[in-house]
C-alpha cells in the first residue's frame, strides 16, 4: 500500500476552488456511468456481528448476506427492504439515517464505507434491534471505526456476483463531468472532474488546540489502502460538548471505548491515537460511506472525482449526493 500524503492548504485556496463554476465539460450531465473493467461483486458467505449502538445505547445484530448482481446494497428491517440509496437518506444529528415507510436505520455510514471501499457492490444487510417493537434501529458502533466491518467482510470473503440467469455483470462507475459544490457558512464539500478518485479533507477546531486545523489527502492506490489508511480511524468528539449531546438524547452508548475524546483544556483523554491526524481521516471514512449512497443496482457509488471537503458533516455530504443525482 502506498503512503497517503498529508497536505497543507489554506482555506482561501479551497474556497477559490469551489468557485470554478466556469469549468466547461463536453458532457452536459453532472455525472455519467462508465465501465469499470471489473465485474460486480458480493460476499462469498454470510457473516453476523452484534454490538452496542452509539446514540441509542441499544444492542443490535447485523447479518451481511450475499446478494445477486443488480440487487445493490440494501437493509432488511422488520421484513421490509430499505435500499442504501440517497433517496432514502434523512437528515439526522451526528449520523446518516435511512428512512422508508416509517422505519429508520441510523448510523449506517461506517458499514457502508467499508462495503464501498472493499468493493462489495451487492449485499443484503439484515438488522435487528434488541426490542421487537422498535421502529428504529441503529448499526453498532464497535470501536468507532470501520475496522470491525472490514474484518467481517474479509471473514465472509468476496466473490463475483451473478444475476438471476447465472451471469456476471460488469460494474459501472460514476464519473463527475463538471464541478459541483454545496456549502453552509465556511463549511463546504466540492467535487471536480478527475481521472482517478481522490479525497482531500480539512477540519478546524480552533477552540481545541490538540485537534486544531488538519488536512489530509488520500487516494485508493491499492486494494489495501483503505484498510490501512482509513478504516482504523475512529469517530471523535469534544469533551466539553458531551453533556449537551446527551441532553439532546444522543451518544447514550458513547464511551472512551468507541470514540476518541478531546478536551479543550487537557487534550486527548484516551490516547494513543492511531494516526496523528486520526480525526481528519475519520471524516474521509464518513464521506466515503455517505457518497456510497449514490450507488444503485450494484453500479455507481463513490464517484471518480477529486472530492474536497472542509468542516463538513453528514448533512453536507448527503446534500452533495442529492445534487450529483440531478442533471
Amino acid at each position: 500500500m502506498s503512503l497517503s500524503v498529508a497536505v497543507k492548504a489554506k482555506k482561501s485556496t479551497l474556497i477559490s476552488l469551489m468557485r470554478l463554476s466556469s469549468f466547461s465539460s463536453a458532457t452536459s450531465s453532472t455525472i455519467s456511468l462508465k465501465p469499470s473493467g471489473r465485474l460486480q461483486q458480493t460476499l462469498e458467505a454470510p457473516v453476523e456481528v452484534n454490538g452496542k449502538a452509539l446514540h441509542s445505547g441499544k444492542v443490535s445484530t447485523v447479518k451481511l448476506l450475499p446478494a445477486i448482481a443488480g440487487a445493490g446494497r440494501y437493509f432488511e428491517f422488520r421484513s421490509r427492504s430499505i435500499p442504501a440509496s440517497i433517496e432514502f437518506a434523512q437528515e439526522s444529528p451526528l449520523c446518516t439515517t435511512l428512512l422508508r415507510d416509517g422505519l429508520r436505520i441510523r448510523t449506517v455510514e461506517h458499514l457502508l464505507s467499508a462495503l464501498e471501499a472493499k468493493g462489495v457492490d451487492n449485499c443484503k444487510i439484515q438488522i435487528e434491534s434488541e426490542s421487537p417493537d422498535d421502529r428504529e434501529v441503529e448499526v453498532p458502533i464497535f470501536d468507532g471505526s470501520a475496522k470491525e466491518w472490514v474484518d467481517a467482510i474479509e471473514e465472509a470473503g468476496i466473490n463475483v456476483a451473478q444475476n438471476h440467469d447465472g451471469e456476471s455483470v460488469e460494474k459501472m462507475v460514476a464519473h463527475v463531468n463538471k464541478p459541483v459544490y454545496v456549502c453552509k457558512n465556511d463549511s463546504f464539500v466540492a467535487v471536480f472532474p478527475d481521472v482517478e478518485t481522490r479525497i482531500t479533507c480539512g477540519i478546524d477546531f480552533p477552540q481545541v488546540p490538540a485537534i486544531g486545523c488538519q488536512w489530509f489527502s488520500w487516494k485508493p492506490e491499492h486494494d489495501s489502502s483503505y484498510v490501512k489508511d482509513i478504516a482504523p480511524s475512529r469517530t471523535f468528539c469534544v469533551y466539553e460538548e458531551v453533556e449537551r449531546m446527551r441532553e439532546a438524547g444522543l451518544i447514550k452508548g458513547g464511551s472512551l471505548d468507541n470514540a476518541i475524546v478531546c478536551s479543550a483544556e487537557h487534550g486527548w483523554m484516551n490516547p494513543p491515537l492511531r494516526f496523528d491526524n486520526e480525526a481528519c481521516r475519520h471524516k474521509i471514512l464518513d464521506l466515503i460511506g455517505d457518497l456510497s449512497l449514490l450507488a444503485r443496482v450494484g453500479n455507481g457509488g463513490f464517484p471518480v472525482a477529486h472530492v474536497v471537503a472542509f468542516k463538513a458533516g453528514h448533512t453536507l455530504h448527503t446534500e452533495l449526493a442529492r445534487h450529483l443525482t440531478i442533471d
